[in-house]
């Protein structure tokens, strides 16, 4: 085993960003922040064995996630800046979250886990304008001198939506899907026409307002999470476009062309991802993913994610992917299509079976596919849903 100084130096920002989600999960019940604990194992560990035991503790009782809703709790919280009675609700790679009556308050406990830079994710907030994408209230210093980004509190994630279906064996309807993602792809169309790339599409990216209800109006959708985006005009000149950071996204949901060292990647990552989360939503009897990911601690996470591609949707071609072929950009770091192992192609009849409806299979087939530019646009996926096409 490398020495300490090995393992941190090789150690992702994903890797790092993934513990974190699993602790949040594991140490709920307990109220215990895994950002703390994820740091505290990474800064005291002497070895990649011990930091990954570490993040990966048995839960003591099943993981309990606090009811979802709008109800300001009875204790009184802490104070960060001007905002009182602030509670504790979440944390990730970079952050802790705070809700203070109607505001989340996104606090910085960590600074240097790039791509996170959360003063660009300030500074393009407050140039967008969007009904589909988090509105940026305000930022401060507190008074431990941690940046501090407030927005509006929302309850739920649909991830969370999604996580009720699964336990209680049920699927989203076709309107409420619908809904959804008609605000994700206008949101993603927003972006996109100014060459902005989000980079980390995912159900927990996306905010309700309220859950779905026969008897009250469809929630409001809202995109978060922008603090791994990239933007022309935001971004720094050390990541340059034909030049950006790979380790990017979540699991699951990152694209082929990121996987395989395309540097040059575009806002189809994002529609890629998008697609796979509709996947998702579709699936019968409840919500599951359409690939598979091992942890980020396994040995062969990515290649997981990419054998789990091609057996599902089948092995890319030079027809299906040409620019992973020979003659394809460079900078995709690929192999002899004659050394990969060729797993047949699968039609989205086969693949999504139970699915009720073309469109639905159809708008997922164009969303996810080898050949970044044949992707659907951000726009033209509206259309789709709306009924344009």
């Amino acid at each position: 085993m490398s020495d300490s100084a090995d393992w941190r130096a090789v150690l992702t920002a994903s890797e790092r960003y993934d513990n974190i989600q699993r602790l949040t999960k594991v140490l709920a019940a307990s109220g215990g922040g895994a950002f703390s604990f994820e740091d505290e194992a990474y800064k005291t560990s002497t070895s990649r064995e011990e930091y990954d035991s570490a993040c990966n503790p048995p839960p003591s009782s099943p993981p309990y996630s606090p009811p979802e809703g709008v109800t300001t709790p009875a204790s009184p919280g802490i104070k960060i800046g001007s905002y009182a009675n602030c509670h504790y609700i979440d944390d990730g790679a970079t952050s802790q979250v705070y809700r203070s009556d109607t505001y989340a308050l996104k606090v910085i406990v960590e600074t240097n886990i790039a791509p996170h830079n959360p003063r660009l994710e300030a500074r393009l907030l407050s140039s967008l304008s969007h009904e589909n994408i988090i509105s940026l209230i305000e930022t401060f210093y507190d008074q431990s001198t941690r940046f501090v980004l407030v927005f509006p509190y929302m309850p739920l994630t649909l991830n969370r939506v999604l996580e009720q279906h699964t336990e209680s064996n049920t699927t989203l309807s076709s309107r409420q899907t619908n809904h959804i993602f008609v605000a994700l792809f206008s949101a993603l169309d927003y972006l996109h026409t100014q060459g902005i790339i989000h980079r980390d599409i995912k159900p927990s990216s996306l905010l309700l307002s309220s859950p779905f209800s026969a008897s009250s109006p469809d929630p409001s959708i809202t995109l978060i999470d922008f603090g791994t985006a990239w933007s022309p005009e935001h971004s720094p000149p050390t990541e340059p476009a034909d030049n950006k950071i790979l380790d990017i996204g979540t699991s699951q949901y990152r694209a082929p062309e990121v996987l395989f060292g395309n540097k040059s990647y575009t806002t189809a990552v994002d529609i890629w991802a998008a697609g796979v989360m509709l996947a998702e939503c579709i699936m019968k009897p409840c919500p599951r993913p359409l690939f598979e990911s091992r942890g980020v601690h396994e040995d062969g996470n990515q290649l997981g994610l990419i054998l789990s591609i091609f057996k599902t949707i089948g092995s890319p071609t030079e027809e299906t992917w040409p620019e992973a072929g020979r003659g394809g950009k460079e900078g995709l770091r690929t192999v002899p299509w004659e050394s990969w192992r060729a797993f047949e192609r699968r039609g989205w009849e086969e693949v999504l079976p139970e699915v009720v409806g073309d469109r639905w299979r159809e708008l997922v087939g164009r969303c996810v596919r080898y050949q970044s530019e044949w992707r659907v646009r951000a726009g033209e996926a509206v259309e789709i849903l709306r009924g344009g096409k």
